[in-house]
């Protein structure tokens, strides 16, 4: 089993918020795939990072999936299409191995 967790930022790079249906959109594609997930969406978790010297912040959202495969096609697909529609040069979509209990 495997958790897999999407770091969705809540704005543009212009600072503009994310439109709420695109948000509601891809949750709903992943709820469709996955038949489930859990989006921490009320305390968005705050990324910083620096691009060539240059502080960059982020607000973002965790959206996370249990999957029993990793399908690195598919994510990799839904990652560029995710870059694309949210106009991001990177988007994290990282995955952990779990045991449920």
């Amino acid at each position: 089993m495997h958790l897999v967790q999407i770091l969705l930022p809540l704005a543009g790079n212009d600072g503009a918020p994310i439109p709420e249906e695109i948000l509601r959109d891809i949750r709903e594609e992943l709820i469709a795939q996955f038949g489930g997930l859990t989006a921490y969406i009320r305390a968005p978790a705050h990324g910083v990072w620096a691009h060539e010297g240059v502080r960059q912040k982020d607000d973002i959202a965790v959206v996370e999936v249990m999957v029993e495969m990793l399908e690195d096609k598919w994510w990799r697909d839904f990652r560029q299409r995710m870059e694309r529609l949210l106009e991001q040069q990177s988007l994290v979509i990282r995955a952990f191995e779990i045991r449920r209990l």
